[in-house]
């Protein structure tokens, strides 16, 4: 996975690059998006390992994805399957996703406590966080009864865990030491 992820890359940033040059952010997310799953169809992903050539597989998906994609967006898939790399399209899709967000200095925080956050909860939480991390946070919470009380934080690679449960078991930790 990491090693698509990691091919994925470059076109993520030469198509985000273009996308901020041309202020077509927005309608670049969005074929990508659409791109993203015309390639996970499963008849498309049997095409796309085919021993088909490069010309006819770019001129097939630009035609299945018609109007979706801009003149910009067909020359993309053109240079993709010339390299072999339709089938990262996903990856590309997700990347670009993480390069607006970073632009847009925005960041998705998943908050998993032992019981639903009040709203007042969460207004304060994203305003402590927004503090912290210097970027405007959109909370994704989910309710994990295991946790006992307290919340696990995860915004990127950062991880605040202030669970009763990590508590407990760091105790637990030190008790037989």
């Amino acid at each position: 996975m990491s090693e698509l992820t990691t091919v994925a890359r470059p076109y993520a940033k030469a198509a985000f690059d273009f996308a901020v040059e041309q202020g077509d952010i927005a309608n670049w997310q969005q074929m990508l998006a659409f791109a993203s799953e015309v390639t996970n169809n499963e008849t498309m992903k049997d095409i796309l390992t085919s021993a088909m050539s490069p010309e006819y597989l770019a001129d097939l998906f630009n035609k299945v994805c018609a109007d979706q994609l801009n003149t910009h967006g067909q020359n993309f898939i053109s240079v993709l399957a010339e390299n072999s790399r339709l089938a990262v399209i996903p990856h590309i899709s997700i990347l670009f996703d993480e390069l607006k967000s970073d632009y847009d200095k925005e960041v998705n925080v998943d908050v998993t406590s032992a019981t639903s956050l009040s709203e007042d909860q969460k207004v304060a939480m994203s305003a402590a966080l927004e503090k912290r991390l210097a970027r405007k946070v959109k909370l994704i919470c989910s309710v994990d009864p295991t946790l006992v009380a307290g919340v696990i934080i995860k915004a990127g690679d950062t991880v605040i865990d202030g669970s009763v449960n990590s508590k407990l078991n760091r105790l637990s930790d030190a008790l037989q030491a």
